[in-house]
């Protein structure tokens, strides 16, 4: 006898357009709830994934310190930590906050406080070393040969430690000048301590027109930072330094060098994602510009790997 269709199983799909019901009619009570907690796990993390990819960056920039004077009065008086704008600006031009790191003090007399250079690695995005005063001969174990290349050794231990908390910490740090030469020392090079005194011939690497005198770099082959720049085999950039990279630091590669006398421009730690230095100042240099390296390349792949340290 031909079927009666009317005996169909309940349990039939849902004609075409016939709204589905959440529930499986066959689902306990328990099997429901779980479905619905489920679901609502999901749109939280969907949440919570939208506000972290969407969330501001948030860099430190490690700060330059003025000591105090002997005899003076007023502020000279003070130990002052600050930055130079253009660094500021020029991290800020691809929209992030910027936070200045300060020192920390933790035997602090006046003001005690339990904040380590730690936490600011924890809650910060990424870390620029900007220029400024010379790395310290002591830091790489040598004595200074003359007085005035001294150095600063307490922002040497303050830097060096705030260096290593952000690459334990996995986050990216950028070093300028000062920056390239203090992410070598941390790992065991050495520096000129003047290049006009100890490479007699090199080219004139500071001068009188400060962030106006300019010279060439090249990439070395294999350079990642050369890869930035497929296009260009070498590169003019400013030039405001008398000490420079001598001894490469372990696990150090060369990323770029002076044009005309090999002197190291820029280096990256092998064994991390972002860690580069760079003897130059790009926040001296016009973005677009036809004369000047447009390093606003280095800047996105520094602040691309400050976003990848979120998850």
């Amino acid at each position: 006898m031909p079927e009666n269709n009317s005996t169909q199983s309940s349990t039939s799909s849902p004609e075409p357009g016939e709204r589905q019901h959440p529930f499986r009619r066959q689902d306990t009570p328990w099997a429901q709830t779980q479905r619905i907690i489920g679901a609502r796990i999901r749109a939280l993390s969907d949440r919570l994934l939208r506000r972290i990819t969407q969330r501001t960056l948030k860099i430190g920039i490690s700060a330059r310190i003025f000591h105090p004077e002997a005899g003076a009065k007023g502020l000279r008086s003070k130990t002052l930590q600050y930055l130079e704008e253009s660094i500021a600006q020029w991290v800020m031009s691809r929209d992030v906050m910027v936070f200045m790191i300060p020192t920390v003090n933790n035997n602090g007399i006046l003001h005690p406080s339990n904040i380590r250079l730690r936490d600011y690695a924890k809650h910060l995005d990424g870390l620029v070393l900007q220029g400024g005063a010379d790395v310290s001969p002591q830091t790489y174990s040598e004595t200074a040969t003359r007085p005035e290349w001294s150095g600063d050794r307490a922002r040497d231990m303050y830097e060096l430690e705030l260096l290593h908390e952000f690459v334990e910490a996995g986050k990216p740090v950028l070093g300028i000048c000062r920056g390239c030469q203090l992410i070598n020392v941390a790992f065991g090079g050495t520096l000129y301590q003047d290049i006009a005194s100890d490479v007699p011939t090199a080219i004139q690497h500071v001068s009188d027109l400060y962030d106006s005198h300019y010279h060439l770099i090249h990439f070395p082959q294999g350079s990642a930072l050369g890869g930035l720049f497929p296009a260009k085999s070498e590169a003019l950039v400013n030039s405001i330094h008398h000490q420079a990279v001598k001894d490469l630091g372990r696990d150090l590669v060369v990323e770029a060098v002076s044009g005309k006398d090999n002197i190291v421009e820029a280096v990256r730690y092998r064994k991390a994602r972002f860690v580069v230095g760079l003897q130059w100042h790009p926040e001296f240099h016009r973005a677009g510009s036809a004369e000047l390296l447009d390093c606003t390349p280095i800047l996105d792949d520094f602040l691309a790997a400050a976003r990848e340290t979120r998850f």
